[in-house]
């Protein structure tokens, strides 16, 4: 049986911003995806993240997020499963969650 897991919530990655914890975003949504709202810079689609894992931070905190935190949990458990990463979290619900609580437009960090 697979762990559960990690997930964190908008308003949990909000407090972790006000308190300037240290973390990285990363945006595994498709091209045409990020085009209409992102969070980061930090880009790496679904289908490179276990190829180029080398490229995701393993010295702090990392909320992946894509459209409704699917895609993003299953990348979670695939990269804590194959590459034994401990500091990753999928961004519950998402954009659209994230959307729903705070201005797309709002500065993240």
């Amino acid at each position: 049986m697979k762990p559960p897991v990690p997930t964190i919530t908008p308003r949990a990655v909000r407090q972790w911003q006000e308190e300037c914890k240290v973390f990285s975003f990363l945006d595994i949504r498709e091209i045409h995806e990020v085009t209409v709202s992102r969070l980061t810079e930090f880009h790496l689609p679904m289908a490179s993240c276990l190829r180029r894992q080398a490229e995701i931070p393993r010295t702090h905190p990392v909320v992946l997020y894509c459209r409704t935190g699917e895609r993003s949990a299953a990348t979670v458990s695939a990269l804590i499963t194959k590459h034994g990463f401990d500091n990753l979290h999928s961004l519950e619900g998402g954009m659209t969650a994230w959307c729903a609580v705070f201005s797309p437009e709002e500065e993240v960090g």
